[in-house]
């Protein structure tokens, strides 16, 4: 008796939960844009493409991956100061938005800039590391740099100095958002992330 005056409960209190839950709003990347416009474009470069090399190119990212950084920027979990402030202003829509607007964008191509450094970097993103258990970077990144949506950041083209800081603070523990990237990095020593993260920018 008791199992059914339960079932019947549940069952009228349903319909009124999935009326409370409120519906993510349509992503908007006009509105991302304005955003894009205001706030993100002094650093990042209008469109994401090819600003400072100490900060990102976020055109053509992933939006699932944008919309994480901007959550742990926010929470802290990304510690960046200028970043934080920044994204403690946006809203949940308004990650969405502006992650659509620089994820419909395409990023401009990249180059490496040191020869003499290159054929190790191929070699650690396409084979890793093997006597100190580091799996290659094409294998979560894909061949050619372009990331898997949801999961892990496109890196073709990207800033070989970018990569280069955001792999030393992940080794140093002062950036902290992937354990799977600390672990990676904690085993790399600074040529074969210099030369790695060169080898990155040039991909495409």
């Amino acid at each position: 008796m008791k199992s059914l005056l339960a079932l019947i409960v549940a069952a009228f209190a349903a319909p009124v939960l999935a009326a409370d839950a409120k519906p993510a709003a349509k992503v908007d990347p006009a509105k991302g844009e304005a955003i894009a416009t205001q706030v993100c474009g002094a650093c990042h470069s209008f469109d994401g493409s090819r600003g400072t090399p100490a900060n990102p190119i976020i055109a053509g990212q992933h939006a699932d991956y944008l919309v994480k950084q901007l959550h742990d920027f926010k929470s802290g979990a990304r510690a960046n100061a200028i970043m934080k402030g920044f994204a403690a202003t946006l809203s949940d829509d308004d990650m969405r938005n502006v992650a659509a607007f620089y994820a419909s964008k395409s990023a401009k191509p990249g180059f490496a800039k040191n020869r003499d450094t290159l054929l190790l970097g191929e070699r650690i993103y396409r084979g890793g590391i093997a006597d100190r258990q580091i799996a290659a970077c094409a294998g979560c990144h894909s061949p050619n740099g372009a990331g898997i949506p949801k999961q892990y950041p496109r890196l073709s083209g990207q800033h070989g100095d970018y990569a280069e800081a955001q792999l030393l603070a992940f080794r140093a523990g002062q950036r902290m958002n992937s354990l799977q990237m600390a672990g990676v990095a904690a085993k790399m020593n600074d040529r074969e992330i210099k030369a790695v993260a060169d080898y990155m920018a040039g991909l495409r």
